[in-house]
């Protein structure tokens, strides 16, 4: 795998990994396995059973766990602190080949990009989740789902698109916090508001 293959399947694991880990895990193990990518680096430790399985299993529950509105807050809280390190560590992996210092350097950009991706799923999640009903949850959950999908997939068969995606979902991801947190803050000034008038 050249260079910009890596990069591309790195910067787009690592984004996965913040919205949906162990199906991205899990999706890389079973292709590696059965030899229909090439994985660089250390990767190739996903190809490992064990490895499919656990991945397989947690992204089962967290499939329907994902569906329910707020026990999918209350799973990205937990998730903070597995997400942002998984997406460190897999990018750091796809650069098991190089140099020392060029991992490092992987593996700060996957920590950097897992928490952007992260950060904006659980707060679009939270955002959601102050609609009265419940479809609209499970519609983002889904759109998230094929999101996560059609992001692995770039990323490994079509590296320079996904290095693109990726940098355009970190700018819409800056630019989607800051409404959303602007949002939040007019959302609860209003309930504060008519608490002090009452």
């Amino acid at each position: 795998m050249n260079e910009l293959a890596t990069l591309g399947l790195a910067m787009g694991a690592a984004w996965v990994s913040g919205m949906r880990l162990y199906a991205c895990v899990a999706t890389l193990g079973l292709l590696g396995r059965f030899q229909l990518v090439q994985l660089p680096g250390n990767l190739s430790a996903l190809t490992d059973w064990w490895v499919i399985g656990v991945a397989g299993g947690l992204f089962v529950i967290e499939f329907f766990a994902d569906k329910i509105a707020w026990l999918d807050t209350a799973w990205d809280a937990v998730h903070t602190f597995i997400r942002i390190p998984a997406g460190a560590a897999l990018a750091w992996a796809a650069y098991g080949h190089a140099d020392s210092r060029v991992q490092i350097v992987a593996g700060l950009l996957g920590g950097g990009l897992a928490l952007a991706s992260h950060g904006t799923k659980a707060g679009v999640r939270a955002a959601v989740n102050h609609s009265p009903e419940p479809v609209s949850n499970v519609v983002v959950s889904f759109l998230e789902d094929i999101g996560a999908a059609g992001m692995t997939a770039l990323a490994l068969w079509l590296p320079v698109v996904a290095i693109v995606v990726v940098i355009l979902a970190v700018i819409g991801a800056v630019v989607t916090v800051r409404k959303i947190v602007s949002g939040l803050r007019e959302l609860y000034a209003r309930r504060r508001d008519r608490r002090l008038k009452t």
